[in-house]
This record gives structure tokens, sequence and C-alpha cells, in this order.
């Protein structure tokens, strides 16, 4: 939660403290960092044997500000940001003293340089993986496997095009009434994945009071030539979605 002034901080460390009480975690311990302003991205990588190999770029959209709810992701295989901020991703790999896996390097680019925000050990989530195979051909799961059983993963790009999600967000909380998607675009050879995760009857909550389990009521993922592509088809695709919600009480 994004805090520009001094009177604003005792609101957002309350909200802060009461969402980890929530979610049951194992510490309610508040973290207040310096805000880093500048587009969002994360580096996927895959390390074998104490080598890091940056795999691919992701690029974040963000939205409900003053919060950082993720609303859509892509990646573009010939993403020209992956030679500078993957030996940054590399180093903090190495700095952790990680020797095998798969990790999800998020980053802000600030106007002083990119800024590592979270170094995680895994697959990034909102299929981020399924966006790197669409786009390179390199398959983080599979290779996670593969370093499970002590092989060294394949890691040679296949293809070279762009994939990108959108994950759906209605209007107002409140309860689904109806959803849909125009037949002719559903059927596009370039839309790769459309899904429901909200029902008609389902109560949908936006961000603050709901998270993205209970926020989101579908996803589409498209596939392109280019990242600029593949935003001009999602823009498309979600302007022929239909979501209404009744709004709540």
């Amino acid at each position: 939660m994004r805090v520009d002034t001094p009177q604003q901080l005792p609101d957002a460390f309350s909200f802060a403290t009461t969402g980890a009480q929530l979610h049951g975690g194992e510490s309610t311990v508040v973290l207040v960092e310096e805000y880093l302003d500048g587009e969002e991205i994360s580096v996927e990588c895959v390390t074998h044997q104490g080598i890091t190999t940056p795999v691919a770029v992701t690029r974040k959209e963000v939205g409900f500000a003053p919060y950082f709810e993720e609303t859509g992701h892509s990646v573009d295989a010939a993403d020209p940001l992956l030679p500078q901020v993957g030996p940054i991703a590399q180093a903090a790999v190495a700095a952790l003293g990680v020797t095998s896996g798969i990790q999800h390097v998020e980053m802000r680019l600030t106007a002083s340089g990119p800024r590592i925000v979270e170094v995680n050990a895994r697959i990034g989530g909102d299929l981020i993986g399924k966006l790197v195979l669409l786009a390179t051909g390199i398959d983080l799961p599979r290779a996670a496997a593969d370093l499970a059983l002590g092989r060294r993963p394949a890691l040679t790009p296949t293809r070279h095009q762009a994939a990108a999600i959108a994950l759906l967000y209605p209007d107002t909380s409140g309860t689904v009434t109806a959803r849909g998607i125009d037949p002719a675009l559903a059927g596009a050879d370039w839309v790769h994945q459309t899904s429901w995760i909200l029902d008609v009857g389902d109560r949908v909550t936006l961000p603050p009071e709901g998270d993205v389990d209970v926020a989101r009521v579908g996803l589409v993922v498209v596939t392109a030539a280019d990242a600029g592509q593949a935003h001009e088809r999602l823009d498309t695709v979600t302007r022929n979605i239909t979501i209404t919600v009744a709004p709540a009480a």
C-alpha cells in the first residue's frame, strides 16, 4: 500500500497488520520501505549447478492504487530488457546462495536503475510460466522437474513471439449476474485461453476488501508476433467480454 504523507501512515499500518492477521501468516510484522517509482517487471530464471540463466522478462500491469494489484502480464521473446536486467537477477540469486531451482525475480525500473523487490524461489504466478512457454518455447515446469532429477534443463528458445494475459476484474463489488465473450473472438487462433474463475451467482469483492481469490472473474491469454501486437489483441478481446455485477448493498 503506497503512503505519500506521514498522516496516511497510521491507517496504512493498521491495514497491513489486519491483513497479515487475516491470512494467518507466521508473522504480523509490517514492512515499511522506500517506494520504488517505475515500471514493474520480473525476470524468470533457471539455476543448474550454480549457474543461473535468465530466460525471460515479464512486464506487469498494476492497478487499484494505492494498492498494487497485478492485473496483467506480458512476455516477449525479443524483449531488449533481458540483457540489462538478467545479470542483476543472476547476481541476486548468487548472493542468496541458491544453486538449483526456478526463480521469479521481481524488480522496478526506477530513475536510478533497476531495483530488486523480491527473489522468489518458484515459477511466477498468474500463468507466467505458460506465457514464457508460449513466447519462447522454454518449459519452466519441465525445467523444474529436470532439476529435481539432477538433469540439465533445456533452456534454448524454440519460439520467438509474445504472449500476454489479462486478469478480468469487474467495475464494482457484488454478485456476478452474467459473463461472456464474443464467440467469434473466442475462436480466434491467437486467443490461447479464456477461463472463468467465478460463476454467475458468485460474490466478487474488489480490493482493498477482496484479494485475488475473490476479485477476479476470469482471464484471457493471447499470443502475437510481439508485445505491441499482444497488447492490441488483449484490448480487442477484453472489449468484447461482458461481466455484469449486481452491486452489493
